[in-house]
């Protein structure tokens, strides 16, 4: 589906963070590293963008914390005058004030992404590890909306938070955030230790997700591609799930009453390495932020022909995967988080170990 460009393209601009998250990818640290992308070597990386074509791919400046960089602004003029369109994605500190938000809504800035993983101060701040965080995060969330930014919140599905998703998502509803991007723990950076949901839980909250995403709100897995082989299921009158997933639809329903409208899932999207490139902080390309399989450098690799050309992310595409992802009849939909099963087994191409379900090719299939 998107063998000749990504849609998203993200660059880890910084691995600089204040905060220190307990499920952080990249394992985060209080100060930049020397080896980062120069200025000059981040706006090469931006005009050879354009070379993939049009549609351009999405470029979302990640971190750390892009804040942290002090020709962040600059970065995104050169990337708008190259007429990409720019997603950032800042840590809730004191550099993500009214000022920066109004500069990045001056500059165009596509949409900006704030993470908040509890749906009280007590649950998010467990995560994140400061006292008060969850009100920051709220008034960022206010601020930026306020100021006609699209707002997305991302939140990490933890064995830690999984009972606080249904009030985690009756707040930003209440909040006026119309996208909610889900992740489900990878264990790498600092999240290795992190114990993880079993394959039932996590189908679950993925039944979950289906009843949420039919409340008008936009919903967006990371690393549960199995998502779109649930809409398909429910929507043709399949089983809903055990009783993790009981407990969060009555909870759900409590809250906000039943969902009324179409569901927000897409029916095809990307995958690591499938619409999907990830840019480390010292130009290193990885399929996904979460795979850390290194396919090249930009400081010496042609980014557009390890998209198109690179083995590992030809076999992706083509679904060329082994034991049950590479055999089930929705390998195409869906294709398994490549990032766990390489997590899991140290092989990109494995199955998931998070999805129990498989369904085998049929003759002809």
């Amino acid at each position: 589906m998107f063998e000749e460009r990504p849609v998203l393209v993200f660059w880890e601009t910084t691995r600089a963070c204040p905060l220190a998250c307990l499920h952080c990818r990249a394992s985060a640290i209080p100060d930049r590293l020397p080896d980062e992308l120069s200025g000059e070597e981040g706006r090469a990386l931006i005009d050879r963008l354009r070379d993939f074509g049009t549609p351009y791919p999405t470029l979302i400046l990640t971190g750390g914390d892009p804040l942290q960089r002090p020709d962040l602004f600059a970065l995104i003029e050169h990337a708008r005058a190259q007429r990409l369109h720019v997603a950032v994605s800042p840590a809730v500190s004191d550099a993500l004030n009214a000022a920066t938000m109004a500069r990045l809504a001056e500059l165009g800035v596509a949409s900006i992404s704030v993470s908040l993983d509890g749906g009280s101060a007590a649950a998010h701040e467990r995560v994140r590890g400061v006292p008060g965080h969850f009100e920051r995060t709220r008034a960022a969330i206010t601020t930026a909306l306020d100021l006609g930014l699209r707002v997305q919140v991302n939140s990490t599905v933890l064995a830690e938070n999984v009972r606080e998703l249904p009030s985690l998502f009756e707040s930003i509803v209440g909040w006026g955030v119309r996208t909610w991007e889900v992740f489900f723990l990878i264990r790498t950076g600092r999240g290795a230790g992190l114990a993880e949901l079993s394959s039932e839980e996590t189908e679950d909250v993925g039944q979950f997700l289906y009843d949420a995403s039919r409340y008008g709100v936009l919903i967006r897995p990371v690393e549960a591609p199995f998502l779109r082989r649930i809409r398909r299921q429910r929507e043709a009158g399949g089983p809903a799930g055990g009783p993790l997933y009981a407990a969060l639809r009555d909870e759900l329903a409590r809250r906000m009453g039943p969902g009324t409208q179409p569901s927000s899932i897409a029916p095809r999207g990307t995958l690591d390495g499938d619409g999907i490139l990830f840019v480390g902080y010292d130009g290193t390309i990885y399929p996904g932020g979460f795979l850390p399989e290194r396919l090249g450098n930009v400081r010496r690799d042609d980014l557009v022909s390890v998209y198109r050309d690179h083995p590992l992310l030809q076999r992706i595409r083509a679904r060329d995967l082994g034991d049950a992802c590479g055999t089930c009849a929705h390998r195409f939909e869906c294709g398994g988080s490549r990032a766990r099963a390489f997590a899991r087994t140290g092989d990109p191409l494995a199955a998931d170990p998070a999805c129990h379900f498989a369904v085998p090719v049929r003759v002809g299939a």
